[in-house]
């Protein structure tokens, strides 16, 4: 044992790198499941890149270890193994840095969001990198004070400040955490962080632990064999744990995790349990509809909205209708319960409002950042001014397509089927596309008054 704990591939030592290796195979194969399944969300790369930038983290952390600590005896003679590379800066700023600093990153959202109820004031890779120049900032000075000797470690002096920093980035992430333990939240962020504090607390603690007898007592080979074995198993629990919390993941992402058994992907009103909205309650007994009616009245019809959404998809253009449809969800949700406004609003924003979006809507700069800035999430007319936009276009561009599209003279015909006393409406059935008469058209308002029985379109 004496001379493997100098030199490095001691029997447990294999055993250590093992389970390193089993646990970023784990990491990983979580973090595309979602992906990967036929019910994963299709979420963008820039939705990601924070889970990107943990998961870089983790295999950073676990690799220096391996690395700096001589875990498969290697030399050091090679540049690409120098004890700066991986034990200050891989091990620091790139490893436990990222990783920590990732974890406040998105306790500082739900904060933000949450109980300030507006979006974080800064984007996230400006607060990451701000987050990190503590960690760059340490292992810049250690880098040129060079304080470890030809196996990595550092002399006693530099020990405290190195493992001051450790507890100070864990202290902050359990400060935040704090702030949000009175929020109700729907998918259980502030559990799975107090979880991960609780865990992740002990693994530091052993870690650091083990981190001190490998740096101190390098003299004695029990100890070093032992320690280091401790140092990477709990290394490699930690990233585990950190990555197995739900805020490591985008919503949709968490969402399709714990709905495994649906045979759909769900969608934000399911998540949130909200009741169906008045524009879903119709009965199939209704009344014919009444097309002289606004827009916005029509779209109350689940039949209407529904022949008006397949056209609006047909035309690639279906957006404004999804948003406005998504928006009267919203307004289902009980003025005092904002924790699920809030929810529904972020995920309006995410999906139509924010630059680039899945189905980023054509509003006015001015609204967009409106919403954007908006000191209140949760506000009941928050999206008005985007409604109105959105109506607006779609009663001048989509609506007037509609009327003369196959897609109305289907809903057209169906909708004649429930008219009992009602004679029949004048209908051209002929198979043009522009067949519909100008008083079908309710929007069409400054051609209605030259409507006549010789119609042009007759």
């Amino acid at each position: 044992m004496a001379h493997c704990a100098i030199t490095g591939a001691c029997p447990s030592d294999y055993v250590a790198v093992a389970i390193s290796l089993l646990s970023l195979i784990l990491l990983i194969v979580r973090a595309l499941l979602p992906f990967i399944s036929k019910k994963g969300p299709k979420v963008k790369i820039s939705g990601v890149w924070l889970m990107i930038a943990q998961i870089v983290g983790s295999i950073s952390l676990i690799l220096s270890l391996v690395m700096s600590i001589n875990f498969l005896k290697l030399k050091h003679k090679d540049p690409w193994r120098s004890c700066y590379i991986w034990a200050v800066w891989a091990e620091g700023p790139f490893g436990f840095g990222l990783l920590m600093s990732c974890r406040i990153v998105q306790a500082f959202q739900l904060y933000h969001v949450f109980v300030k109820r507006r979006l974080p004031p800064i984007r996230p890779s400006v607060l990451l990198t701000l987050i990190l120049i503590p960690w760059i900032g340490g292992a810049a000075f250690l880098h040129m004070n060079k304080p470890l000797n030809h196996r990595c470690h550092m002399r006693t002096q530099w020990v405290i400040p190195v493992v001051c920093i450790h507890g100070f980035y864990l202290a902050a992430l359990i400060g935040i955490t704090r702030t949000v333990q009175h929020i109700e939240f729907r998918f259980h962020e502030f559990k799975d962080l107090l979880q991960g504090i609780i865990v992740s607390s002990v693994a530091i603690a052993l870690w650091i632990g083990a981190y001190v007898l490998n740096e101190v007592h390098e003299d004695i080979s029990w100890i070093q064999v032992c320690s280091r074995f401790l140092l990477l198993v709990t290394a490699s629990v930690l990233v585990l744990v950190f990555f197995s919390m739900s805020v490591s993941q985008p919503l949709s992402y968490q969402i399709s995790l714990r709905k495994r058994e649906s045979s759909e992907v769900m969608t934000m009103r399911q998540a949130l349990g909200i009741p169906e909205s008045r524009l879903i309650i119709q009965t199939t007994t209704a009344s014919a509809i009444d097309l002289n009616q606004p827009l916005d009245k029509l779209l109350e019809n689940k039949r209407f909205r529904h022949s008006f959404m397949v056209f609006a998809d047909s035309c690639l253009a279906g957006e404004s209708v999804h948003f406005y449809e998504e928006v009267h969800e919203l307004s289902n949700i009980p003025v005092d319960d904002p924790v699920r406004r809030i929810y529904m609003a972020r995920h309006i924003i995410e999906k139509y409002i924010a630059a680039g979006a899945e189905m980023e809507i054509n509003i006015s700069h001015r609204t967009r950042q409106e919403i954007l800035g908006t000191p209140d999430l949760a506000h009941p007319d928050l999206f008005n001014c985007a409604v109105a936009e959105v109506m607006q276009l779609m009663k001048t561009n989509l609506a007037r397509e509609f009327w003369s599209s196959m897609q109305f003279v289907k809903f057209k015909e169906e909708n004649s089927k429930q008219l009992d006393n009602m004679e029949p409406a004048d209908w051209d059935c002929s198979e043009r596309l522009s067949c519909v008469q100008c008083t079908d058209d309710p929007f069409n308002q400054e051609h209605l008054q030259n409507c006549s029985s010789g119609n042009q379109y007759n």
